[in-house]
């Protein structure tokens, strides 16, 4: 399977543009954003877990990385309540196990370096804003390495952001309220990924944003 698999255009994908398709695992769907591969793939998805639904262990052959965006996300090592930021390296493995709950995630998978090793679970729904450099932006690290970049942001309403030429792309996901970029607008749930050399200008709605963004990730090729 290919979808919005040529990463030097621009994609997107909104609520509205949902397709649910169940996974091999009962009372898991996944609405897939973009994928190289079938079962086993390079691929961004949301994944919806049923209460008291499981998938089977899986080794993570090229990482795991995990927003938890509702519910509680949970497996035999913790459980991860709707904010948790999850890094599973290369090589590791688990078997997701969710409540009474439910769960809805952000997961990317196939999308690590071989040098980035670092397993992480950070509570990123406790940690502190900090004040961004930009007027009305504040923002929570959640994970560096090389080039790439992996934060939250929360933008006032009306701020307007103008980035320079990226040189390895940026990857948006809108967690509440909307986005704008001068065409579109974007609500809560959707996915943006700008390309290699994009000179995006964003402006956050009359009720302000706040996004998962991650850059510095993708390749010209």
């Amino acid at each position: 399977m290919h979808l919005n698999a040529d990463f030097s255009r621009f994609a997107s994908v909104t609520p509205g543009e949902y397709e649910w398709v169940d996974s091999p695992s009962a009372g898991v769907q996944r609405m897939m954003l973009d994928r190289i591969g079938d079962e086993v793939a390079r691929a961004t998805s949301l994944v919806r877990y049923a209460p008291h639904s499981q998938f089977e262990r899986h080794v993570h052959g090229g990482g795991e990385e995990i927003l938890v965006l509702e519910g509680v996300f949970g497996d035999e090592h913790g459980r991860y309540p709707a904010g948790s930021y999850l890094r599973n390296p290369i090589g590791t493995d688990h078997a997701p196990q969710i409540g009474e709950e439910g769960a809805l995630i952000l997961v990317k998978l196939h999308q690590f370096e071989h040098t980035d090793t670092l397993k992480i679970a950070v509570p990123a729904h406790r940690l502190p804003w900090q004040p961004d450099q930009r007027e009305g932006v504040a923002y929570k690290m959640l994970h560096t390495h090389g080039q790439e970049r992996v934060s939250l942001e929360k933008w006032d309403a009306g701020v307007v952001a103008r980035y320079p030429q990226l040189s390895k792309g940026l990857e948006i996901f809108v967690l509440e309220g909307t986005l704008w970029d001068g065409e579109t607008e974007y609500p809560t749930g959707s996915w943006c990924r700008y390309p290699y050399g994009a000179l995006p200008t964003l402006e956050a709605g009359a009720r302000g944003v706040r996004l998962y963004l991650k850059r510095g990730h993708l390749s010209a090729a």
